[in-house]
This record gives structure tokens, C-alpha cells and sequence, in this order.
């Protein structure tokens, strides 16, 4: 017999509670149920504890204020994921979702991973509403329905979750606290390849309270929904959530501050730089990449991108060749098994020590990497390639020039924001070591056992990156 929890936040619903905690236990169904209350000032959290008292499945938590339904209903998830619920339901407490339709929304689970109560399947389904209110929640189907493509009710609690065929890690990629979460999570489910499904639901008008969606929320979450629209398109596959990376290890540290950059990529904040990388890397960077790799490599050949970051521009390479994708940053690594989740293998580690046998690849590649290093330090990197590169083996390492354009239009923007705003901003870790010469990358790559066979920077790249092309020299 499954496990089900009901799952109800509440904030000011102390008329509201008492009488649903009754319905729902009345229910012919082996259901818990648990409140979440962020510190209601109307009594709602101790009249929720007498509930507790009086029924043994019902059970209640409370937080130190109101903050936000979005992360009201992220702990109550995970709290049904930590005592082992196997279906999770969520609702309201005002009465606009029915306690009498969780069976409905049970019955409905056959082979779906998700069942959404939708207002939109029915006529009439949204009686004695306002008219505001009924061209906002009208509006805001609309606005998910075209900008990111859900066909579903993504703005309504009334939700059955299996959690035993959704992982967590896909409620933990959802950012949003507030009202937005609902439409993101499902966002998220969506661009994994869950199986959603929707049951008609009516929405009486709220006569049990009022909306607690204020304008301020309302217009909050349409700029989410905005900038996650323009997110989707400028980085598909954003919120796929990948294979788990083979390696995890805190002892490596974080030397040169990479985690920020990273983590900044997954907020909203990093999205207008974002933005503007998509363009080059799929202008330059990517068919750049592709062409490089085919023209070097053997169809399946092993190869090592070392440094991926997270790895954007290998989404098309994944079916071509055996790639290892390595990091220091776990953060780099989550997003890069959401671009590939194909992946061969993805594993943390320090480009400065490998952790792989000898001779173990065909060829090693990165992007924009060398010139975070010193000069020491990238000798000792391609010392490392060296040894795990197998006999004649190459490395194709893509090296932004001092004089490039991405750089000299990277270094406007830091000044500009830094003149104009007076504000520190650090869009990735120092350039201390930008290519200047032909025949100083020769010298280093020399020094670690390559010969320079190749050195190819022109306009139809853009002059973004040079191609330098090592291939092994024997000791």
C-alpha cells in the first residue's frame, strides 16, 4: 500500500484549518498530514498543534515567519522525501482546492509521474470570480503556456507528486521562494521528461479568506517568468537534471575562485552576461570546437575535456567520442551533467594532478582555460596531459589572444560597471596569462613534452580563441 502525504502550508488560516484537517482525515484513504505555518499572528500554529494532539497522522512544523510559499512547499517536499512518502499531494487551506478530489488526483497517477488539478480543461470552472482575479490567473497560463511551453496548470498548488520516480534533485534545482516556484518546478519536471498529467478541478471564488498574492508577488513573479523564458532559449537544456558526477571531493578546494562564477550561472543574476556568452559560443566557440575535434580525432576516440566548466558547447560532441569531462568546481559539474546527461564520464578533479594511469587517452582538449594559470602552473597541467596521453597522442587547447575581442569587451564591462555604478564586478576568475606570442607557446609547450603542430587564429573565428594543436613528443 503506497504512502501518501497531504502537504498544506498556512499562513493566517485558523477559520480554515480546524474544518480541513477533518475532511482530509475523514477521507477513506491511508493518508498523513502534515502543516507547514510560518508563524501565523492569528493563532493558526496552536490551534494546528491541537490538531496534532487529537489526530495521530496529522503532524505540524513551524517556522520563524513568512518566507515565501515557494519555500514552503521546498521543506514540505523534502519532508516527504526524508520519511519516505512514496505520493506527496499539495493544496491550499481556503477551501479553493477540494480535500475531496485527492482521490481523484490518486486514480489519475496510472503510469504519470505527476497529476496537476488544471482550471483550464473545463468551462466554468473559476465560479463567482472576480474579474481581476480571473484575467490574472487567465494571464498567467497564458504567459506560461507561450513563453515556456507548459501546456499544464503551472501556477496552481492542487499537485500529486510519486515521489518514488521523481528525484529530489529535481525539486532542488528549482530557485524561486516565493509564487513563482510553481510554475518553475514544474518547468523543471517538464524539461526532464516526466510524465505529467491533468484532472479537471473547479476553483470555487475564495470565500474563506482572501488571496494572499499581493501586486508586488504578482509583478515579481512575471519578471522570473520573463527572464526564465529568455533563459530557456538562450541555454537549452538548463534545467535538465544529469548523471551524478563519479567523484566528489572536498579536499581539492577551490584555488582560484571559480565556484561563484559557476553558481552565478544558475541565478538570474548572471543571466545577462549569459546571455551575450551564449552568442559567442554558438556563433564561434561550438562549431569551432566540433570542427577541431573531427578534423584530430577518430570517431569514439577517448578524450579528456579537461576543465569543461559546464560544458555547453559538448552537447553535440557526446554521440562522436568517449568523453571524460573533469573539473575542480562541483558546481561547474552539476551544470555539465545537465548539458550532457550522455555524458561517458564525469568526474571532480584538479587539472594540476590527475588522477588517471598512464597513456589512459587519445587526446585532451579545454576552452579558455590556460590563461587563469600562471606560467609554472600551465607547464605542470601539460606535464599532466603528457603522462595520461597515450603514444602520438594530441591536446587542442582553445586560448583567448590578450588583443581578442571577447576580452577587450569583457574588460569594458568591468570598467563600466565599476565607473558608472561604483560597484566590484567579477564576471570569471583573473586572465593572468592571455596568449601574446606563437613562439611562446611554443617554448611551453616544448618544456612539457609537446611539439606545436598547429597555431591557427583568423576572422572566420572571429579572432576569439587561437587553436593550438600539441601532439606528444616521446621521452
Amino acid at each position: 500500500m503506497n504512502k501518501i502525504l497531504v502537504f498544506i502550508p498556512t499562513y493566517d488560516e485558523v477559520d480554515n484549518a480546524p474544518a480541513m484537517c477533518r475532511l482530509i482525515m475523514a477521507l477513506p484513504l491511508p493518508i498523513d498530514l502534515h502543516f507547514m505555518d510560518d508563524a501565523s499572528p492569528d493563532g493558526t500554529g496552536e490551534a494546528l498543534d491541537k490538531l496534532a494532539l487529537e489526530f495521530p497522522r496529522v503532524t505540524v512544523s513551524h517556522r520563524a515567519g513568512k518566507l515565501g510559499i515557494g519555500s514552503a512547499h521546498q521543506e514540505g517536499i523534502s519532508y516527504a522525501y526524508r520519511n519516505n512518502y512514496d505520493l506527496l499531494v499539495t493544496m491550499d487551506c481556503d477551501f479553493t482546492h477540494d480535500p475531496t478530489k485527492i482521490s481523484d488526483l490518486i486514480q489519475a497517477l496510472d503510469g504519470y509521474q505527476v497529476v496537476v488539478g488544471s482550471r483550464f480543461l473545463e468551462e466554468n470552472s473559476l465560479p463567482g470570480w472576480a474579474l481581476h482575479r480571473r484575467f490574472m490567473t487567465l494571464l498567467g497560463h497564458f504567459l506560461t503556456r507561450n513563453l515556456l511551453r507548459l501546456k499544464y496548470d503551472a501556477t496552481g498548488a492542487f499537485r500529486l507528486y510519486d515521489l518514488r520516480q521523481i528525484s529530489l534533485n529535481l525539486f532542488q534545482a528549482v530557485r524561486s521562494k516565493s509564487y513563482a516556484f510553481f510554475f518553475e518546478s514544474l518547468f523543471v519536471l517538464d524539461s526532464n521528461k516526466l510524465r505529467i498529467r491533468e484532472i479537471p478541478v473547479v476553483l470555487p471564488s475564495r470565500t474563506y479568506g482572501h488571496s494572499k498574492l499581493s501586486l508586488f508577488e504578482a509583478l515579481r513573479s512575471a519578471l522570473f517568468l520573463l527572464s526564465l523564458s529568455v533563459e530557456r532559449l538562450a541555454n537549452p537544456g538548463r534545467f535538465r537534471v544529469g548523471k551524478e558526477v563519479d567523484r566528489l571531493r572536498d579536499d581539492l578546494g577551490d584555488p582560484q575562485g571559480w565556484a561563484p562564477y559557476w553558481q552565478q550561472k544558475k541565478e538570474i543574476s548572471g543571466f545577462a552576461y549569459e546571455v551575450v556568452a551564449a552568442f559567442y559560443r554558438n556563433l564561434f566557440i561550438r562549431p569551432m570546437l566540433k570542427k577541431s575535434l573531427f578534423k584530430h580525432f577518430a570517431k569514439r576516440a577517448a578524450l579528456m575535456h579537461a576543465g569543461c566548466g559546464s560544458g555547453q558547447a559538448d552537447v553535440d560532441l557526446q554521440d562522436q567520442f568517449k568523453i571524460t569531462a573533469v573539473d575542480i568546481s562541483k558546481e561547474a559539474l552539476d551544470l555539465y551533467s545537465r548539458y550532457n546527461p550522455g555524458a561517458f564520464r564525469i568526474e571532480q578533479a584538479s587539472i594540476l594532478d590527475l588522477p588517471y594511469e598512464k597513456e589512459s587517452y587519445d587526446g585532451i582538449y579545454n576552452l579558455g582555460v590556460m590563461e587563469h594559470f600562471t606560467k609554472e602552473d600551465i607547464v605542470k597541467i601539460l606535464r599532466e596531459f603528457h603522462r595520461v596521453l597515450r603514444r602520438d597522442g594530441k591536446i587542442v587547447i582553445f586560448w583567448p589572444h590578450r588583443y581578442a575581442p571577447s576580452v577587450l569587451f569583457l574588460n569594458s564591462v568591468h570598467w563600466m560597471v565599476r565607473t558608472f555604478t561604483n560597484k566590484k564586478l567579477k564576471l570569471h576568475p583573473d586572465e593572468v596569462s592571455l596568449l601574446t606570442s606563437k613562439k611562446a607557446v611554443k617554448l611551453l609547450f616544448e618544456e612539457a613534452g609537446f611539439d606545436l603542430s598547429s597555431y591557427r587564429m583568423n576572422f572566420k573565428d572571429g579572432f576569439i580563441q587561437a587553436e593550438l594543436v600539441g601532439v606528444k613528443l616521446q621521452s
